[in-house]
C-alpha cells in the first residue's frame, strides 16, 4: 500500500535534520522526530523505522503527517499542552491536609499517600486524584 504523506525532504530540511541529529543537543523527542523524517525519507516503511526507533509505527505515521500538513517546524516543536489545575484548590488542599495530620484509619499505622487519595475521592472532595497530585500538595505545605 502507498503512502498517502510521503516525506520529501529539500537539501536544506536534510541539513538542519542531520544537524540536530549530530548535535544531540534538542530534546530526545525531537532528535526522534528528526531520525522519523529522515528515515522515511530514505524510503524506510514506518515499521522499519518504529523498530529502529523503539516506537510504535502510529507515532511515526502521525510524524509524517504533521510534517506534510504543517511543515518542518511543527514537527520539531511540541504542540503547547493543555495547563493543568496543578493540584487542588485551597478548600480541596485544607481538607487533604487536616486529614493527613488526622489518625489514620483503623488497621492502619500511617495515612499513605494512596490512602489520602482514596479517601479524598470516597469523601467526594474530588472526582479523582493521583497519589502524586496529593504528595505534590502536602509537599508545599511542609
Amino acid at each position: 500500500m502507498e503512502k498517502k504523506y510521503v516525506v520529501k525532504l529539500t537539501a536544506k530540511e536534510r541539513r538542519k535534520l542531520i544537524a540536530i541529529v549530530g548535535k544531540g543537543q534538542n530534546k530526545a523527542l525531537v532528535i526522534r522526530r528528526a531520525h522519523m523524517l529522515l528515515k522515511s525519507d530514505e524510503g524506510r516503511t514506518d515499521e522499519q523505522i518504529a523498530e529502529l526507533l523503539y516506537c510504535d509505527s502510529d507515532t511515526v505515521r502521525n510524524v509524517r503527517m504533521r510534517f506534510w500538513e504543517d511543515g518542518l517546524e511543527a514537527v520539531l516543536e511540541d504542540k503547547p499542552h493543555p495547563a493543568g489545575s496543578g493540584g487542588l484548590e485551597p478548600r480541596q488542599a485544607a481538607y487533604l491536609i487536616a486529614l493527613a495530620c488526622s489518625n489514620p484509619p483503623a488497621g492502619q499505622v500511617r495515612w499513605t499517600l494512596k490512602l489520602l487519595a482514596e479517601r479524598l475521592v470516597a469523601d467526594d472532595i474530588v472526582e479523582h486524584i493521583s497519589p502524586e497530585t496529593v504528595r505534590l500538595v502536602l509537599e508545599k505545605t511542609s
